[in-house]
Parts: C-alpha cells; structure tokens; sequence
C-alpha cells in the first residue's frame, strides 16, 4: 500500500508548486473556519455580559467583530476555492501523465499479452479504472487534507477553551476510528471485485458488439441476454455489497457525533452556571464539536470512493507493471538497402513449454519469391510468420535476413521492412487520406494518391462525395469488405516495404472485386519477398516456393507442379479443393439451364 501511495504521488511531483499551492490555501481555510466560531462567540458573549450587569449593548464593539467576522468569511471563501482550483489542475495534470503512461505501456507489451487479456478488460483499465482514480483524487484528496486539518484545528481551539471538556468531546474520535476501520476492511474485497466485475462487463459488451451480426444471424439474441444477465448480476452483487457495507458509515458516524453532542450541551452547561466558562465559549465550542464530527463523517463516507480509486490502483499499476516486450541487445544493424532473403535455419518453437509446436523447421526465401504457406488450421502457418516478425521469439534456431541475424537487430527496424495484408483489414476513425498515409506517416497526399491508383481503389473513393477526405467510421458505412481490403493494400504499397506478408484477402468477396484484390496484390508483390498464407490454392500456382505444414513441421515443399507430382498432402487438398469449385461450378449450371428450359 506505502509502495502504490508512493507511485501516485511520483504524478504530482512534477506539479509540486500547485500542489503546495493548495496545501497552503487549505491550512488557510481552516484556519479561518476554526476562527470563525471563537470570533462569532464573542458577540454572543458580550451581549450575555451586557444583559446581566444591566448595561447597554455595546454596538460599536459588535460591529467591529461582525465585521471582522465578514473580512475572515470571505477569505475562508476565497482560500477554499482557490485551493479547489490549484488541486483540480494538480489532479488533472497527474491523470493525464497517467493516462500517458498506459497507452505508452500498451505500445511496449509484447503480442502475447493482448493474446492474453480481453480487450474489454484493458478497455475498462485504461478508462474506468483511470477515471474512478481521478474522481477519488478529485473528490477526496483536499477534502482528506481539509478534513484532518479541521479536525486538529478544532481540537486546539477546544483545549484552549476548556481542557477537561475537550477531553470529554474527542472520546468521538477513537470511536469514530475504530468504526470505520473495521468497516473500510470488511467491504475492500468487496470494492475489488466490483471494478473485476466491471472490467468483465465490457468485455463482455465489446465482444458482443464485435459480433452483433453473428448472433443476429444465429438468432442467439436471448443466449446473450441470459450471459450478459449473469455478468450483470455478479456487477450488482458486488456493488451491492460494497455500497451497502460503505453506507453504513454514515449513519454510524452521525450516532456517535450525535451523543457527544449531548454530552457537550449537558456537560457544559453545568461549567458555565458554575461560572468557569463564558456563554460565547459553549456555543464556539459546541461548534467544534460538529468541526470534529463532520470531518470524521465525511472522511467515512469518502471511504467507498478512495476503495473503489485503490481497487483501480491496483488494476492500473498490474497492467504498468506486466514484462514489456524483451529486446536481446543490438549488436547489428540491417544494411541501408535491405534485399529480402529470408531464411530459417533449425527452428523450434512453443507457445507452451510442455506443448512443442513448431520443431526442426528450416527453409530458404531469395528476394523476389513468393513463398505460399499452406496447411490445415493449427498446422503452425500463423505462428510461422510471428516469429518472422519477431512478435514471439523462437527458442531454438535462427531467423536471418539478407544473412544478419533477427535476433541481433532492434526489432522497430526489423519490422519497418514488413508490410501486412490480412484477411481482416484494420482501420480506424479517420479519413481514408489518413488511413492509407498510416503506411507513411510523412507521405505527400500525391503519393498517397498513387498509391490507392495502385491499389485499384482510387476510382471508388473518387465517386465519394467527400473523396479522401470521407470520414471512416467504426461500422464502415461507405466501405465493402473488398474496399477495405483495398485500402490496406494501398496502405501496404504506401509503406513500400521490402518483405510482404499476405493472409490471403480474397476469401469473402464477391468475383469482381477478388479478381481487382488479387490485380492489386500481385502488382504490390512485384520484386518483393512475399509470404502468403494460401486458402483458396488455385492463388498459388505461379509462388517461386510452397511450404506445406501440419502439426508445427514442413512436410512438404516445392513448386506447384511438383507437389502435384508428388501425389502427397499438397495434392490431395488441390484435388479436394477442386472437386468441391467443379460441383458448385455445375451446381450453378445446372440451376441456369432449368431456369432457361422454363422460360
């Protein structure tokens, strides 16, 4: 706990000045707040004096104090609210350093870590976890600082006033203490596994807003119904607790501050009538019995926020504190004019050390060549190009590029020689002018334009109404699934990497647009180093190499012709695929003729 308060304040450190600022114009808050009573007591003494010696009111010394009383009110008001204003900057500045360091955390995660987690998880992390630490910090953390320093304001005030009285009024405190910390402990759990419950929550909404149209189509609307209830309810059951266990603070603190309240009154009024203390003094000093008491009850009921705020703490500093992306020590750089020749020497690789995945895998890519990667699902054509782009590293063996060791080079400029086309295109909210420059970031708009003529999606985006300047948002109204395929390539040819890798982006979309994909592809591969990950193997016959996979080994390679010369694993699925696009193929004759002999 010493360790995690540390940490937060390492945020304000850089904003101490405000910080102090406000920790100043605090102490002069309750300064003036514990003077306030004293001051407002002195009228009420005089008056009493004048009553009881049968003299007239003394006005002119009255309306000094209340005087006085207004200068020391409005500068409780104005020291309490900018005091309010320098800690709100301080708490801002703080969470958007915070917020800073996650998303630059994000970044330096390696793959496996998002494999891992559920993105709504992170999601609520780095939004609601951020937020409820900001709102604690916002909400409690000068109300904390005013709170304890009223309440010593107070206690001096009180001694100063009548010893013996005051000993009898901070019985409240201890009590008060006692109360709340057995409270604060049974209910932490409590706070934990609401903001758990909370990150499931949106993982769970993500999920199900990725996949809306699947289970529309699968009419699973009231299975997710019946799931999001049970995530539902955990969240309520936790909270439930959490809150119910907290609120009852309150009205604890408001039992114990109401009955030395009486004891007070009671107490005191039998010193007044023996004359060892003024009337004004009891009324300042019932006064600070309620400075004791309200700061106590509201240091109770901000107890539920500064839980929920530790609870988040505790989730942000996990995610900060997860390994980052191990870099070996560079001691080589990739030459200025990489040519592309790829080759695995003896790999072995596991995702888990006790299941081995890929073993002894070695081959050879020239620059130039196509190397087509096919395989069963789980046969290790994935995994294979991961560990290309050093997204895991490998356990055994070597990967070099134009002879140099990947192993031995920064991964950034490893990676700055690839580029990506997959079968599900990634673009975010922007314009198509600054989806496609996301391959160059310091791209002209004339090279971006080019490379989307290349592409063969220039036309479309021209028949927009905004053109590149269309606006892409999160459902892709204006885009096919083609177009967007489209895009990336553009992207891809934008970036002009010398080594490409394509998970094939034709697989579902209809003939027009396949046939203007692959046009796209093959003038985007044109003197790259290309590996494609092949479905459909009909995209594959003219690939300079083609690696057949199962279970983590190549067990089969060679040209098209030559594997189908082989008789192997690689010719039966061709045939297998073949024989399925001849029965649709006559499927579809079939259907036209008879709709022809009818009409």
């Amino acid at each position: 706990m010493i360790n995690t308060v540390k940490r937060l304040f390492s945020y304000i450190k850089p904003y101490r000045l405000f910080f102090l600022l406000a920790i100043g114009l605090t102490c002069v808050y309750v300064i003036t707040a514990a003077s306030l009573p004293y001051i407002a007591g002195l009228v009420t003494t005089k008056i009493t004096q004048n009553v009881l010696h049968h003299e007239s009111i003394d006005f002119h010394y009255i309306a000094q104090i209340l005087t006085l009383l207004i200068g020391v009110g409005l500068l409780n008001a104005v020291a309490q609210y900018l005091g309010n204003y320098f800690m709100t900057k301080v708490v801002q500045k703080s969470m958007y350093d915070l917020r800073q360091d996650i998303a630059h955390k994000l970044n330096r995660l390696p793959v496996s870590y998002f494999d891992h987690h559920q993105q709504g998880d992170l999601l609520s992390r780095v939004t609601n976890d951020v937020d409820a630490l900001s709102n604690a910090f916002q909400q409690s953390f000068i109300s904390v600082i005013s709170s304890v320093l009223t309440i010593l304001a107070a206690i001096v005030m009180m001694f100063s006033i009548n010893w013996k009285l005051a000993f009898v009024a901070l019985l409240i405190i201890p009590i008060a203490i006692f109360g709340s910390k057995k409270m604060v402990a049974f209910s932490q759990p409590y706070f934990q596994g609401q903001q758990n419950a909370l990150g499931a929550m949106n993982a769970f909404v993500q999920e199900k807003m990725t996949g809306f149209n699947i289970i529309k189509l699968y009419g699973r609307e009231e299975q997710s119904k019946r799931d999001f209830k049970k995530v539902n309810d955990e969240l309520m059951k936790q909270a439930f607790r959490a809150n119910t266990i907290s609120g009852l603070m309150m009205p604890l603190m408001n039992l114990i501050a109401y009955s030395a309240y009486i004891v007070v009154v009671v107490y005191g009024g039998f010193i007044c009538l023996a004359g060892k203390m003024a009337v004004g003094q009891l009324q300042a000093f019932v006064q600070y019995v309620w400075q004791v008491s309200q700061p106590v009850a509201q240091l109770t009921q901000l107890a539920s926020v500064i839980q929920s705020a530790s609870a988040s703490t505790k989730r942000i500093f996990a995610l900060l504190d997860e390994p980052e992306e191990e870099q070996t020590v560079v001691t080589q750089q990739l030459p200025k004019v990489v040519h592309g020749d790829v080759t695995f020497e003896h790999i072995a690789f596991s995702y888990v050390p006790e299941v081995p995945l890929i073993k002894d895998l070695s081959f050879e890519a020239r620059a130039g060549e196509t190397v087509a990667i096919v395989g069963p699902t789980g046969a290790g054509k994935t995994t294979l190009v991961n560990l290309l782009m050093r997204f895991y590293d490998i356990q055994k063996g070597k990967i070099t590029l134009d002879g140099i060791d990947t192993a031995t080079v920064a991964r950034n400029d490893l990676r700055q020689q690839f580029g990506m086309v997959l079968q599900d295109s990634w673009l975010y909210n922007g314009t198509i002018m600054d989806n496609i420059r996301f391959g160059k970031l310091a791209a002209t708009d004339q090279e971006v334009i080019e490379a989307a003529k290349a592409a063969n999606i220039h036309d479309y985006i021209m028949s927009l109404p905004d053109g590149y300047e269309t606006k892409i948002a999160t459902d892709n109204q204006h885009l096919s699934q083609g177009q967007m395929q489209l895009l990336t390539i553009a992207r891809a040819v934008l970036a002009n990497p010398r080594i490409l890798i394509l998970d094939e982006a034709t697989s579902s979309v209809d003939t027009r647009l396949e046939a203007q994909i692959q046009e796209a592809m093959d003038r985007l591969m044109l003197q790259r180093t290309s590996f494609v990950i092949a479905h459909r193997l009909s995209t594959i016959r003219d690939a300079s190499l083609i690696l057949v996979m199962n279970h983590g080994s190549i067990i089969e390679q060679g040209t098209h012709q030559s594997l189908l010369n082989q008789n192997g694993f690689y010719a039966q699925l061709y045939r297998s695929q073949f024989d399925e696009q001849t029965k649709e193929l006559n499927e579809v004759n079939e259907y036209e003729q008879k709709e022809g002999t009818e009409c």
